[in-house]
């Protein structure tokens, strides 16, 4: 079964990969050493996430209509998007304005979290699997 949480955590991993090599090679001399750790910062949180979402694709193979693990993938996706872009973004143009952007990928992150932790709790999971058959 293609999963497309799979594809998207594969390629967050890979990419992921790229921009922590280029930071750790290619940054160094370039920009100072607080916006070299902002970078870091950003490949960390793009591979924990993108890690997450492979997770996500596995769980999905034993509970496919999950609703919640599928609203986590998303938000997962879109977490790596926006809080590890932005500080990327940040890091290379210093742009503080972009800054502002970080803390709704964080958001994103926590509920992503916060529903893979909604999807573990038994009530919940089996109220969820049985609402796609109502």
């Amino acid at each position: 079964m293609k999963s497309t949480f799979l594809l998207l955590g594969a390629l967050s991993a890979l990419t992921c990969v790229g921009m922590g090599a280029f930071g750790a090679h290619g940054l160094k001399s370039v920009i100072s050493p607080e916006m070299l750790t902002v970078y870091q910062t950003g490949v960390t949180y793009q591979m924990y996430h993108a890690l997450g979402l492979i997770g996500i694709a596995l769980i999905q193979q034993q509970a496919p209509g999950s609703r919640l693990l599928h609203w986590a993938g998303w938000l997962m996706f879109t977490g790596i998007l926006l809080f590890s872009g932005s500080l990327y973004a940040l890091a290379l143009l210093n742009h503080t304005w972009l800054g502002m952007i970080t803390p709704i990928g964080g958001v994103c992150f926590i509920t992503a979290w916060l529903l893979i932790t909604l999807f573990a709790t038994p009530n919940i999971r089996s109220s969820d699997h049985n609402s796609r058959y109502k």
